[in-house]
């Protein structure tokens, strides 16, 4: 892309710390979506170098620590200096609730834009996003699974309460399948190995955050229980029936913007120029 989105960064958001009274003291937090293996990572991460912004997880599978080949977190050569919160937040099998996830985001959204910078909330976990832009409320445990420890009080979907820009990524189901493939071949590596034992000798199947991961398949497979070939096929339909999940939560909050991948960095690009001009 060439023009005015290439030629620098708008002051509002690469400095943003003292702004005139013709600029917005409270820029917008910019929500990237979309189900698993849909790019969300990499485009968040080139926006955040290019508008000043700072990234909070919203991976309900990213919480936990130790597991970071298998949940697929970003290295911290792909975050190439942009901060990253909400990554290793808890042991596996520790409880952690939306609530919890939900105080922990405002928190951290209220501390980045004090510093001048621009919250980018990027996951694909929807009830971790509902929770925060419908600003839920939360009675005590109800004992269900997890993901569902607490009742919301208010009605879903509503109004989304603050100035939050959600995008989606969109693909065609063929597209995606054939990313998630390439994706967990390239997963399947001896350091992947080494994780998925290191994980099972220290916490055991005893937990819904082992059970919910690809661990299961590749311990198998390790064990010679299966050949690789069954252990990435099944892996593959973990993650595709996760990614269909995704998709119908999300398809019924109407304030999503659905854009190709390719044309989300422009999109955001123009957007921000906009509102340095409000």
């Amino acid at each position: 892309m060439t023009g005015d989105a290439d030629r620098g960064t708008p002051k509002m958001f690469s400095e943003g710390k003292i702004l005139g009274d013709n600029r917005r003291q409270d820029p917008s937090v910019i929500i990237i979506l979309g189900p698993t293996g849909s790019g969300k990572t990499g485009v968040s991460i080139k926006i955040a170098k290019k508008i000043g912004g700072e990234i909070i997880s919203a991976d309900s599978r990213a919480i936990y620590k130790a597991m970071d080949i298998g949940t697929a977190k970003p290295t911290k050569a792909e975050m190439d200096g942009v901060p990253h919160f909400g990554l290793d937040l808890v042991e596996p099998g520790e409880r952690f609730t939306v609530a919890d996830w939900k105080k922990y985001a405002e928190e951290k959204i209220k501390d980045i834009k004090a510093r001048g910078k621009v919250p980018i909330i990027v996951g694909g976990t929807g009830l971790y996003i509902d929770a925060l832009v419908y600003d839920y409320h939360f009675k005590g445990p109800t004992g269900k699974k997890i993901g569902d420890f607490e009742q919301k009080t208010c009605s879903d979907r509503q109004k989304i309460k603050g100035d939050y820009l959600l995008i989606g990524i969109k693909w065609e189901p063929d597209q995606l399948r054939q990313r998630l493939k390439a994706r967990i071949d390239e997963m399947f590596c001896p350091e992947l190995y080494d994780e998925t034992t290191y994980l099972v000798n220290r916490y055991g199947w005893n937990n819904q955050a082992m059970k919910s991961n690809i661990y299961e398949y590749v311990y198998k497979y390790l064990n010679g229980e299966i050949s690789l070939e069954k252990a990435k096929e099944r892996c593959f339909y973990e993650d595709w029936h996760l990614a269909k999940r995704q998709l119908t939560w999300f398809k019924r909050n109407k304030e999503i913007k659905w854009l190709e991948l390719v044309k989300i960095y422009p999109f955001v690009l123009k957007y921000t120029q906009n509102e340095q001009r409000k």
